[in-house]
């Protein structure tokens, strides 16, 4: 009884540093192995899970390994070349920095920036190695305007600078950046350590534009009281949706990112009622129920104009690590939005829905409240092309 006793214990203890969400298991759940991967595989539903139905793409989602996805392409032989991406599709954490940095006039500025790019997964074995359990990842992504002098590699083929969209009444801002560091942790000494010792190795190759400190916000709400992220993909529709493909053979395995830092008028928002709210975003506060969309030719909801269809009616989905940031003592209230997609188009096409209007005129609503301080677009290579990165000076 004793020994049973105790190795339940010591199970519990291990299991819980797996799932945060440990305390909704009971002790009855620790003597089933299969109520244990059940709990596992929902606190992991953003990654793909292992499967042979797909012959084209390879997953490897386990809990003491990198879980980086495999993408392979076809060459003309017929060989089937692996490429590993970036971990793009980490799982949601409590606490992320989103650094956003450009190069500087220093002569070896673009040689340290390579050098660094190229052993960025060494830099964070220094800090995830320390708990890991931490879900701990990093992301980087390289601006348009960066990419040849850093690369020296083609070019994704729809990488550009983020474009301003002007609508009638808003406008989306476009900003400098020419490296996007998505850092994310359970732990927020794990993105201070982390990003403390990435600016270190920069030193002066480097000038930040931005850093934001985002945080988990309750049932990954944010600061406007509505759960943010319901249209994720999930499954096997992760990779689907982020990582390029054959499409495109210079960008295989990477994923074009946008970024969007809003700050919001917390207090004109909160005069609304509920039942404004809930028409502006599209969704119930309370349960998170969708509502019925608007009729063509009405205003539309922040949900439907969000949703972007093709030509032939395929919906085309995009991984939104979107987290709240703020300081209540300076009366600052945010969300950093931040969008990974296979294709650029889509998240372009979403915005200009957004600030033009379907049809136009009828801006989102949300935008009413809801200002963009920062606008700027990246590519997230595969972590092949980022370990290449250091084989060669730029002299």
């Amino acid at each position: 009884m004793n020994a049973s006793r105790t190795s339940a214990r010591t199970y519990k203890v291990v299991v819980s540093r797996l799932l945060p969400a440990w305390p909704s298991l009971t002790n009855h759940d620790l003597k089933s192995h299969r109520r244990i991967s059940q709990a596992a595989s929902i606190h992991k539903l953003r990654q793909p899970p292992e499967s042979q139905t797909a012959p084209r793409t390879a997953y490897y989602h386990k809990f003491f390994h990198k879980p980086n996805t495999v993408v392979t392409m076809s060459t003309r032989s017929g060989d089937r070349v692996p490429i590993e991406s970036q971990r793009v599709d980490a799982p949601l954490t409590r606490s992320a920095t989103f650094l956003v940095v450009t190069i500087t006039d220093a002569p070896d500025a673009v040689d340290v920036v390579r050098s660094t790019l190229s052993a960025i997964d060494n830099l964070a074995k220094n800090v995830s190695i320390r708990d890991l359990g931490a879900a701990f990842a990093c992301t980087v992504g390289i601006g348009s305007e960066a990419w040849d002098r850093v690369t020296r590699m083609p070019r994704p083929a729809e990488l550009h600078p983020f474009p301003v969209v002007h609508g009638q009444k808003h406008t989306a801002v476009s900003t400098p950046g020419d490296l996007l560091f998505h850092i994310r942790s359970e732990r927020r000494d794990f993105c201070f350590e982390f990003e403390r010792q990435l600016l270190d190795t920069l030193g002066d190759a480097v000038s930040v534009v931005d850093e934001t400190n985002g945080f988990r916000y309750f049932d990954v709400r944010d600061l406007l009281g509505f759960v943010d992220g319901t249209a994720n993909p999930v499954g096997p529709a992760v990779p689907a949706s982020i990582l390029v493909t054959g499409e495109d053979t210079a960008a295989v395995g990477g994923s074009y990112v946008v970024v969007q830092k809003y700050v919001h008028n917390i207090n004109a928002w909160n005069k609304l009622s509920a039942e404004k709210q809930e028409a502006i975003i599209g969704r119930k506060k309370i349960d998170n129920v969708e509502l019925e969309n608007a009729a063509a030719g009405h205003q539309q909801s922040h949900k439907s104009l969000a949703t972007i269809q093709d030509k032939d009616g395929e919906v085309h989905e995009i991984l939104r690590d979107n987290m709240p940031f703020g300081s209540p003592g300076s009366d600052q209230f945010g969300t950093y939005f931040i969008g990974y997609s296979r294709r650029l188009w889509v998240i372009e096409r979403m915005l200009q829905r957004m600030f033009i209007g379907n049809p136009p005129g009828l801006h989102d609503r949300l935008l009413d409240f809801s200002a963009p301080l920062t606008g700027t677009t990246f590519f997230a290579p595969s972590a092949d092309v980022l370990k290449k990165l250091g084989t060669a000076s730029s002299a």
